[in-house]
């Protein structure tokens, strides 16, 4: 066999994302047989492990290898309160906009940046104006920080329409948190007894702290760390699993002096960044740090790791690290009347702990880790100079959903017997899959796209040698091995 070709394509757009992705059981949208449930999906068998494994080797960053991080599970639904005291209800908000004659709904932001990426657009003059807001928006075609009057302005300047070529609404702020009438009936429901699916998952941290500070033998400097699921009221969201109105979230909250923030800042930054080239195996030149160019008022740093996803043709965030000075505490504080200070016995100080955030989507980066190890590749499998594709998703074999595929050569019974045989005997140390339908060529191809990074093959030869052939995904090569070394065998290389 001749040796492979050089790597042809990677995952080019979203919509060859989903496709594969529904094809090939990892993402299926949500609802399909009504006709879908926007910006909602559901993982299917092989996206569910693979999410799995990757919180799984987050956890165990966080919790198994550190001695000053502790867990935590708290409910996705909180006292209203909660929501006020973290500025949620007032200021946790998208600008909406509205089509005059469909009265369908956009989000101001993202109609202003599609319309100046197209390739016909012409900036117009904007010297006249004198806000330095919208004037460093349009600069940098970046829209998400303004208010609706700046937006409007913009939306004036620009003459922007709807994707219907209709007249905009006056943009208006667009409440992100999740209503829910838990524990009222319809006649009782109100804006006074309301309550919120929860918008992110650190606020159950927040108001755990002083639980696990007295019940834990915790010392500062400590974290709280939990996986869970998050909602938000999203206008249009867009970008497959990228934004959705359904997320699970992977947060860590680390309190400390205020002295201690810089140190404890830089060292985070460096942890989380190593974890995604050591642990996913992300290559370094696809992430990058980007500073928050405007903090939020109570932050003293903000920075989003970045990844640059192939099927979207940019860098996007996929974790933030940031310091955000003791608000969250003193704001709880303040709202529910408990104390929540730290008082150091052997220094004899009381403080507010400050806190430095490290938070993660898992969706998103379930959506990278595919974008990254997707591959599709020119190769002459066969030995006759004929050129073939095949698709292989390289995932590093701790990730890899299936780990080893079981392929009787063909259906006869005792083929079949002795390859059940051998799913049962791996089956408990790893997870497995019996395939045999179709040519052996067809099912090495369908287990290469799914990431599976070997094939085991019983042939005729099994019932005499009691050996079988195992394939490398990745090499294509194979080699002859006895059934009872296979335990080790995988052992040594996963």
């Amino acid at each position: 066999m001749e040796d492979k070709q050089p790597i042809q394509s990677k995952l080019t757009s979203l919509d060859q994302f989903k496709s594969w992705a529904k094809e090939n059981g990892f993402i299926f949208p949500s609802s399909e047989i009504y006709g879908g449930f926007q910006a909602v999906y559901d993982f299917g068998h092989y996206g569910y492990y693979l999410k799995e494994n990757i919180k799984n080797l987050w956890q165990k960053a966080m919790w198994q290898e550190r001695d000053d991080v502790v867990s935590l599970d708290s409910g996705i639904f909180m006292h209203p309160k909660t929501w006020e005291a973290s500025g949620h209800v007032g200021g946790f908000s998208d600008v909406l906009v509205e089509d005059k004659k469909t009265h369908k709904r956009y989000r101001a932001d993202h109609l202003i940046e599609d319309q100046i990426a197209e390739d016909s657009f012409e900036m117009p003059n904007f010297s006249h104006i004198d806000d330095e807001a919208i004037v460093n928006a349009l600069e940098k075609k970046d829209m998400d920080k303004l208010t609706p009057d700046q937006l409007a302005t913009i939306i004036e300047l620009l003459k922007t329409k709807s994707p219907d070529g209709n007249d905009l609404a006056e943009p208006r702020n667009f409440n992100l948190l999740v209503k829910s009438n838990l524990g009222t009936t319809d006649a009782t429901f109100n804006e006074e007894n309301v309550t919120y699916l929860r918008g992110e998952t650190c606020q159950g941290i927040y108001l755990n702290y002083k639980n696990v500070l007295d019940n834990l033998r915790v010392k500062i400097p400590f974290g709280i760390a939990q996986v869970g699921k998050a909602f938000r009221n999203e206008i249009v969201a867009r970008q497959f699993v990228f934004r959705t109105r359904e997320f699970e979230q992977m947060e860590l909250q680390y309190f400390i002096h205020p002295d201690m923030n810089d140190e404890v800042y830089a060292m985070w930054k460096e942890e989380r960044m190593k974890w995604y080239t050591e642990v996913l195996g992300i290559d370094n030149a696809s992430l990058k740090f980007r500073p928050h160019e405007k903090l939020i008022f109570y932050a003293k740093a903000a920075e989003d790791i970045t990844y640059n996803f192939n099927s979207m043709g940019k860098f996007d965030e996929v974790e933030g690290v940031h310091a955000r000075s003791d608000y969250d505490l003193t704001q709880h504080a303040k709202f529910s009347g408990q104390k929540l200070d730290y008082f150091d016995q052997e220094k004899g100080e009381r403080y507010t702990p400050w806190i430095v955030e490290a938070s993660c989507g898992l969706n998103r980066l379930v959506m990278m880790v595919i974008d990254h190890f997707w591959e599709m590749e020119k190769i002459d499998e066969t030995g006759d100079g004929k050129r073939d594709y095949r698709t292989v998703l390289r995932l590093p074999k701790h990730l890899a959903p299936i780990k080893v595929a079981i392929l009787p050569l063909s259906k006869k019974e005792d083929l079949q017997n002795k390859a059940h045989e051998v799913k049962k005997m791996l089956q408990s140390d790893y997870m497995t899959e019996y395939d045999e339908t179709a040519s052996i060529g067809k099912r090495y191809r369908r287990q290469d796209e799914i990431g599976t990074p070997y094939c085991v093959t019983v042939d005729f030869e099994t019932l005499e040698d009691n050996a079988v052939t195992v394939r490398d995904r990745d090499s294509m090569e194979q080699e002859r091995i006895k059934i009872d070394e296979l335990l080790n065998y995988f052992g040594d290389k996963i």
